[in-house]
């Protein structure tokens, strides 16, 4: 009688770690997909070790179960750190990051035994990362960000730069200057519809006072 409820716990926890890999595999070609610092061996592997955790606290901890899976958090903040670094002029893969977080928490809701919260997780996490970026662009072709780094040949030319942005409805604020061998470099932030960001990049291009500029 033990020997078949152990098979039968045994087999109950393969079943576990199997749903555990689907689940990682489907956030992970999400990942993927978008060509993410982290893909799709990463989350397969982050949500079945989050479950493998936790069926191992629940065993051997017996008497304080969650002593094992307490320390998922710490590891998963380790990973989650790895793969935030800084560009240009943002911070990226806070969402990898913390897709990865929910991920293991999908893993430890598996290894509890809790199937159906960890596939609503899952499917709130696709929502999230796929059908919200449509809502994220739609914000964005109407309040565009961005830094733009233009090179000037004079300090005057900086009143010219500012009633472009003006005459494109778009607006400003000088965060940086600087000089260096007869060019100067002014870095400034410009809010405004995407839209009005393309012509401003056009008028650039064609305007002989601009010497050069990056965004």
């Amino acid at each position: 009688m033990d020997f078949l409820q152990d098979h039968y716990a045994v087999k109950n926890e393969l079943v576990l770690i199997f749903i555990s890999v689907i689940l990682g595999l489907l956030i992970g070609a999400e990942r993927e997909y978008r060509n993410k610092s982290a893909g799709l061996r990463t989350f397969i592997l982050v949500c079945f070790g989050a479950c493998l955790f936790t069926i191992l606290s629940i065993k051997i901890g017996v008497a304080n179960p969650d002593r094992l899976a307490a320390n998922i958090i710490t590891g998963i903040g380790f990973l989650g750190a790895g793969v935030i670094f800084k560009g240009e002029n943002k911070i990226e893969g806070i969402t990898t990051a913390t897709t990865i977080w929910a991920t293991a928490s999908i893993g430890m809701a598996v290894g509890s035994g809790y199937v159906y919260l960890s596939l609503l997780g899952t499917v709130l996490v696709l929502i999230i990362l796929s059908a919200l970026t449509y809502l994220q662009n739609f914000i964005d072709n109407y309040h565009k960000v961005r830094e733009y780094r233009i090179s000037l040949t004079t300090s005057k030319d900086i009143q010219y730069c500012e009633t472009i942005f003006k005459e494109h409805h778009l607006s400003f604020l000088m965060i940086k200057q600087m000089y260096s061998q007869g060019s100067l470099a002014v870095t400034w932030r410009i809010t405004g519809k995407n839209t009005y960001h393309e012509e401003v990049i056009r008028r650039l291009v064609e305007d002989p006072k601009i010497t050069a500029y990056q965004f």
